[in-house]
């Protein structure tokens, strides 16, 4: 006669708990169900290997069985199954987990059990209107139980005819949940969270395509690698075993560039393989690819809380028992041993890193490319990384060759050296389109890198701290003579009249809505009329304020400009010369109000002064849109700086094809 009676919690209101908040998601109750019969399982195989059970383990499996029809699924084990009184300790006592009590006690046995909670059995009342379990213990003279509940606190418990060992979960599935009631879904989350469990888990048989379709064979379809790569001691292994597993994970990827493979057990217990991918479009990066196990088992792939940001991404998969999961094993809970897992995975990446580096350093420059992003990344963000990095990290010029920080500086310092005893990285973000620029450095000796990954603004931002006496500048940043003073220049001496007529001449026919500094200098008669650079720290701190870089105040300000007109040049002094014959001298100005005038003498002799200077101006600007040789030569350097547009562009050309046909048909 089947006993009755009410399970053993503290609040009747315990399922509408575990439904709504215990779990995150319900598929959950899957992986919680075959957890535990694995844990049976593996139990069993514990008390063979110490003498204890002495009966005919034979090879134990856990079988998954789906009635579609109507909605009932299985979940079978052979494990130890449980007499009377432990269904009645362990499951009608919610959260007195046998896991911890047999871990202790065979803990040379038996590598690790996944439950630790007591809770995964009530999982499946989250899909299901009623819940059986029949279940035979291992121990002699057992009886079997059936034990069966329909959601509420109450439970009946009695015999049951099971005859053979091990346990059977009956769920029959509410309607509700009428998709796990799908061999597709079924299937599905057996691949997700069950596929690397230590147990050959069966669901269904093996097909074969037969007569114009798949038809099932007598052949059991075991859903699980028992022994995933990561189990496995790195010595017995081969490339094409990592990169065979790699596939595995990711079927439709590109092979990875290389591999750590993480083993470690004091003072925590860690495994994995974690991959380099090639990162071959930096702004479609894959992110979260690194799948989190406790025990073989999926938990997750979020994995921010126990790698570094930046090692996200990476791809591959870390196991760890020691990892703290919250009671429903849905996510990390934070504490010491996540920091030191973390510590642990940064100092192996780097070893690895470091390693190629220093034994395989062609391979390692053939792959920089791929790697750059991480590298900065890292370096940005986890200051260990960085110093560790620092030794191996690339510097790869504009002619593809490659240096460590401390090649480069070798090579540089005696030409690249400043007034100020800084050693000046000249750098440029784009070959073709800084072509001009590049050309002029190596005219002069000088060395240009190739800086082109989207966090370059605050990478050289971080080697300027880093790296003692140095200083980068993008060699579109300024002249050639300037990039790198080798003493103090003497300033070009202008009358002020003579600056404020330079600076109107040149902003009358520049693109509106910049703002530019104008300024006049000494650059050499063979030196380009007019050069358009942008600020080395402006460009910067505007770039990084683009990429969230807390400067918000840099990005809203308008794009700025230094224009440099060489007067040394021919054709600027051919242009100033007319000016000077075109436009009459700005005359005296109005003499200002005395101190003690009242407010309308003082704004009658202010506006008197300002029609004087804007007559002036007027007639500047006049002159300066009139000219074709300024409003060419200016056209020209916008144009070597991509700034050339639109009507701009056409008239530039329309006036080009003019110079020509008068130079060559007249």
């Amino acid at each position: 006669m089947a006993n009755k009676g009410q399970i053993g919690v503290t609040t009747e209101n315990i399922f509408p708990v575990i439904k709504q908040f215990l779990y995150s998601d319900h598929e959950i109750f899957l992986r919680e169900l075959v957890a535990n019969a694995v844990d049976a399982t593996e139990k069993l195989k514990a008390l063979a290997q110490s003498g204890e059970f002495k009966g005919e383990l034979g090879e134990p499996k856990v079988r998954i069985e789906l009635d579609e029809k109507k909605k009932i699924l299985k979940v079978i084990d052979e494990g130890i199954g449980m007499t009377e009184e432990e269904v009645d300790k362990y499951i009608n006592q919610i959260a007195f987990s046998s896991a911890g009590e047999f871990l202790e006690k065979y803990k040379d046995q038996i590598g690790s059990i996944i439950g630790h909670f007591g809770l995964g059995f009530y999982s499946a009342f989250m899909v299901s209107k009623k819940v059986t379990i029949d279940t035979l213990s291992w121990k002699e003279g057992s009886k079997a139980v059936k034990w069966s509940c329909d959601g509420s606190p109450e439970y009946e418990m009695g015999e049951s005819k099971k005859d053979d060992r091990g346990t059977v979960i009956t769920l029959y599935l509410d309607d509700d949940s009428a998709e796990y009631a799908e061999k597709s879904r079924i299937e599905s989350l057996l691949g997700k969270y069950c596929k690397f469990m230590p147990v050959p888990i069966v669901f269904g048989k093996e097909q074969e395509w037969k007569d114009g379709k798949y038809v099932d064979t007598d052949k059991d379809k075991v859903i699980n690698n028992i022994e995933p790569l990561w189990t496995r001691t790195p010595s017995e292994l081969k490339d094409e075993d990592y990169l065979k597993f790699y596939r595995e994970l990711y079927p439709m990827k590109e092979e990875p560039m290389f591999w750590i493979h993480l083993n470690v057990d004091y003072p925590f217990n860690l495994t994995g393989i974690l991959y380099f991918p090639k990162i071959k479009d930096r702004m479609a990066i894959d992110r979260n690819k690194i799948s989190l196990y406790c025990n073989r088992m999926f938990v997750t792939d979020h994995v921010d809380n126990i790698v570094p940001d930046f090692m996200t991404l990476l791809h591959g998969v870390i196991d760890s028992p020691d990892i703290p999961l919250n009671v429903s094993r849905s996510y990390l809970q934070s504490d010491a041993n996540v920091k030191k897992i973390s510590t642990y995975i940064t100092r192996k990446v780097a070893d690895r890193l470091e390693e190629i580096f220093k034994n395989d350093r062609t391979n390692f420059e053939a792959k920089w490319d791929n790697l750059k992003l991480f590298m900065e990344y890292g370096m940005l963000s986890d200051e260990k990384f960085c110093e560790r990095a620092l030794k191996f990290a690339l510097l790869k010029n504009t002619e593809g060759k490659f240096f460590s920080f401390e090649e480069y500086r070798k090579a540089i310092e005696g030409e690249q050296t400043d007034k100020d005893k800084k050693v000046v990285y000249l750098y440029a973000t784009d070959v073709e389109s800084q072509y001009a620029y590049i050309d002029a450095a190596k005219a002069k000796g000088y060395d240009v890198l190739l800086m082109d990954c989207e966090l370059d603004s605050h990478y050289v931002n971080l080697l300027e701290q880093k790296l003692e006496n140095t200083r980068f500048a993008r060699v579109d940043s300024d002249s050639v003579e300037n990039l790198i003073p080798k003493e103090e220049k003497v300033k070009l001496e202008m009358k002020e009249d003579e600056r404020y007529d330079l600076e109107n001449m040149f902003k009358a026919v520049l693109p509106k809505g910049n703002d530019y500094y104008v300024s006049g200098d000494n650059l050499g008669e063979d030196a380009a009329p007019i050069l358009i650079t942008q600020s080395e720290f402006m460009r910067r701190y505007r770039e990084m304020s683009a990429l969230g870089g807390g400067m918000n105040f840099y990005g809203e300000m308008p794009d700025s400009y230094n224009v440099t007109v060489n007067m040394e040049n021919p054709l600027i002094a051919k242009v100033m010369a007319a000016k000077s014959a075109e436009v009459a001298p700005q005359g005296e100005l109005p003499a200002e109000a005395p101190s003690d005038a009242s407010d309308e003498e003082k704004t009658k002799a202010r506006e008197a002064r300002e029609a004087v200077r804007k007559a002036h101006r007027e007639d500047v600007e006049k002159f300066a849109s009139d000219n074709e040789i300024l409003r060419q030569l200016t056209d020209i350097a916008l144009l070597g700086c991509g700034m050339l547009k639109g009507k701009a562009l056409s008239d530039f050309i329309a006036r080009s094809q003019k110079v020509v046909s008068d130079a060559y048909l007249k």
